[in-house]
């Protein structure tokens, strides 16, 4: 009976054993399984695009220039001072054109009281003529010498005018909003038509000059989209591009891209600019993470988890954007694959979920 009861006791001892053995076993098992995370694939819409740096060319930069030869009065500006269209700039002595249209005044009072007295001249030989007293030929000298004096009349007004026009001159106005950037000459100095005075800056109209790769090129045409940042601003510019240029340019073996910039206060010329052309946009493909796609012998191959498995699908692929590649074959919508960890897996493998990417 003894012996009995310990046998009793060492067989359920066996079995207790035994349970823990299995379930120890079970979870050794299962902790070995590949954990990865997992995705449902969905359709989405992708751009193709051209990433690239250029530069930023001002198209309004004009340099002021004095007109006439006069002495520099007063610079009204400095280097840095920003302007208004119409704002005065510079002032110019306009003393020695004052003179000459006082005596361009005085030119024309003299003619015009000579053209009064051949007028009565002319009249009192009209009516001795009329009396026969003296013949025709006399009056015709006397009309003769009128005109000339109305075409010195004339020319003497257009004198006064050409005097009152470059007197204007000698004030220079800004001819767009900008940032004053080189002051060329100073008060006191004497300048000749022609001679530079200030240079302006404006950045209502800017040109963005984007090279982009000679196999680029040829997907690049007028009216593209293109996404602009320059590190002048926070803001980004989205515009179109404007024009190609043909020639490649030998240094780089690539090829000038233009795209304008309209009214952009914080945006400066000469700055670097990031442009991110848009070459296509796909709408409503299939996509998946780049980790997903794995080459094998096969071929390049996704991982579709079903009940905790892993199935090897070939797939065809396509373009690549923001870590995503496009499948062009070998999925379908709704279906589950295998993301991280995706590159250890193999056909029909059994695997862990540790989470689900969205």
């Amino acid at each position: 009976m003894k012996q009995l009861y310990f046998f009793l006791i060492w067989l359920i001892a066996t079995q207790i054993a035994g349970c823990d053995n299995a379930k120890e076993s079970v979870q050794k098992k299962t902790s070995n399984l590949p954990l990865i995370t997992v995705m449902q694939v969905q359709r989405q819409s992708i751009e193709i695009t051209e990433d690239a740096i250029g530069s930023i060319e001002g198209l309004i930069d004009p340099t002021l220039a004095s007109e006439v030869a006069a002495r520099v009065v007063k610079v009204h500006v400095g280097v840095g001072d920003k302007v208004k269209k119409g704002q005065l700039i510079v002032t110019l002595d306009a003393d020695d054109f004052a003179m000459q249209r006082n005596e361009a005044l005085a030119e024309v009072s003299r003619i015009e009281a000579l053209l009064a007295n051949q007028a009565k001249t002319v009249a009192r030989s009209q009516a001795l003529v009329d009396k026969k007293f003296i013949s025709q030929n006399a009056v015709d000298n006397d009309l003769a010498q009128e005109k000339v004096l109305k075409e010195q009349l004339a020319g003497a007004k257009a004198r006064v005018s050409s005097i009152n026009h470059d007197s204007s001159k000698t004030r220079i106005y800004a001819p767009n909003d900008g940032v004053v950037e080189k002051k060329i000459v100073d008060s006191g100095e004497y300048v000749r038509a022609g001679d530079p005075i200030v240079q302006i800056i404006g950045n209502q109209k800017l040109r963005a000059h984007i090279p982009v790769p000679e196999n680029v090129a040829a997907n690049i045409k007028p009216g593209q989209t293109v996404r602009l940042h320059t590190p002048t601003s926070a803001k980004t510019v989205i515009t179109q591009v404007k024009e190609i240029k043909p020639l490649i340019i030998a240094d780089s073996r690539s090829v000038d891209v233009i795209a304008d910039i309209d009214d952009q206060p914080d945006w400066q010329a000469g700055a670097s600019v990031n442009a991110q052309i848009v070459l296509e946009r796909k709408d409503s493909i299939i996509a998946v993470p780049e980790q997903s796609v794995v080459l094998r012998p096969a071929g390049e191959v996704v991982y579709v988890i079903q009940n905790n498995r892993a199935q090897q699908k070939i797939v065809r692929t396509g373009a690549t954007k923001n870590s995503f590649i496009e499948i062009l074959g070998g999925l379908e919508d709704g279906q589950q694959v295998a993301v991280d960890g995706a590159a250890y897996l193999t056909d029909k493998a059994q695997i862990k979920i540790k989470s689900q990417v969205k």
